[in-house]
């Protein structure tokens, strides 16, 4: 194996972004590719790192910039954050931007899932509800609360959430007014509930720093293991 990983730049109108492309270099096959997308840290070291370990999986893995220059701060973060919660069309379009710039990889076979983490959680089920051609989409502690539910056959691939049970953030009635929303729009989907986990359970990082948000090292390997599982259904 020889993994690489570079610097992608793409636009989104006159926003520039700046995505990161992870790819094992030694296989010169096409093979499914995975959209990546951060929390709402934006394109940091854990998004990158996630983007590592599906490249290391044998997937083409794109990480996506959904802020792009000049966003940094936190000030800055949390109103482009509101921004794109409040123009679901917008969020929408960058992430689908970055799903077009993974489809053109040579060695895409054009298959492609998307995993998301905390804020790229809420987008990846955003894109699942729009309609976006994704073979499956995979929340991890994010958010399922959204301003415009699932039409009847708009999803076209399956879903699967990893939700802790102890997220103050996302609390269980978003769960079960999801599986409602997934139910009534006949979506293939799972919701895996971790008992001891709060929000942000995969993030080494987060330490107490902020409250309702825990790394939580069993629960980030099992819900490892179900995405790992779940790409196998998927792609077969």
């Amino acid at each position: 194996m020889r993994l690489e990983t570079e610097r992608v730049a793409y636009r989104d109108g006159d926003a520039r972004l700046n995505g990161f492309l992870a790819v094992d270099a030694a296989r010169r096959d096409k093979r499914p590719g995975i959209l990546v997308v951060h929390g709402g840290a934006g394109l940091d070291d854990h998004a990158r790192g996630r983007a590592r370990r599906f490249a290391e999986a044998g997937f083409v893995v794109f990480a996506c910039d959904m802020y792009g220059d000049g966003i940094t701060g936190r000030d800055a973060i949390v109103r482009h954050i509101m921004e794109l919660r409040n123009n679901r069309d917008m969020l929408r379009r960058r992430a689908q931007l970055a799903i077009d710039r993974l489809s053109r990889h040579p060695h895409v076979d054009g298959q492609i899932a998307a995993v998301g983490y905390c804020f790229g959680g809420m987008t990846v089920l955003e894109l699942a509800r729009s309609g976006a051609a994704l073979a499956g989409s995979v929340s991890v502690h994010g958010s399922l609360e959204t301003s415009r539910p699932a039409e009847p056959s708009a999803v076209h691939g399956k879903i699967l959430v990893c939700h802790g049970a102890l997220d103050p953030h996302v609390p269980m009635t978003q769960v079960t007014t999801f599986s409602e929303e997934m139910t009534r729009a006949g979506v293939d989907y799972q919701v895996l509930i971790y008992g001891s986990a709060m929000h942000g359970f995969t993030h080494e990082t987060a330490t107490g720093q902020q409250p309702g948000v825990a790394y939580h090292a069993l629960t980030d390997a099992r819900s490892s293991a179900a995405i790992g599982a779940f790409f196998d259904e998927i792609f077969e």
